[in-house]
């Protein structure tokens, strides 16, 4: 009895032992960034955003993260993606509508500190029309915008 009880301490230690190691290890492995680390870059194809690729990339395949700053006064037209989306409102306020055409009666304020998901392929539209607002966009690449409207996709 005290042989077994022995083992299984012994066996206990072992395993917390091999798992402090491990999660030593995650930030080796992992991503960690400080506000100051971030780097912001014109988005590559939308004149007037900054974009911060913070993990993946949008076009690759697998999980994404990027921060999207608009500037105040900013309309996206209704468009959709392929993936699901989460997005988080980090600063300012950012007005989402859901539907084929752009529609102000039909947008929610989310502020900052807001969470919402968004399905894949469903039309939805956004405003920034109260301050500069950045976003966190987690997604699955690869990934793209497609327009309702093509007449509204930007051209660069």
């Amino acid at each position: 009895m005290k042989a077994s009880i022995l083992m299984m301490i012994v066996g206990s230690s072992a395993l917390i032992t091999s798992a402090a190691a491990i999660a030593g290890d995650a930030a080796a492995s992992g991503v960690m960034l400080t506000p100051e680390e971030i780097k912001w870059k014109p988005n590559p194809r939308v004149e007037g955003l900054g974009v911060a690729k913070i993990q993946g990339g949008a076009k690759q395949p697998g999980p994404f993260v990027h921060r999207v700053k608009f500037p105040k006064g900013r309309i996206v037209q209704a468009h959709s993606h392929p993936d699901d989306r989460t997005y988080t409102v980090l600063s300012g306020t950012w007005y989402i509508g859901w539907g084929k055409t752009y529609d102000p009666d039909k947008l929610t304020a989310l502020p900052a500190g807001s969470f919402y998901t968004e399905p894949a392929g469903v039309p939805h539209f956004i405003s920034t029309p109260d301050s500069e607002t950045i976003v966190q966009i987690t997604g699955t690449g690869p990934t793209a915008v497609h327009y309702v409207d093509p007449a509204h996709a930007p051209r660069k």
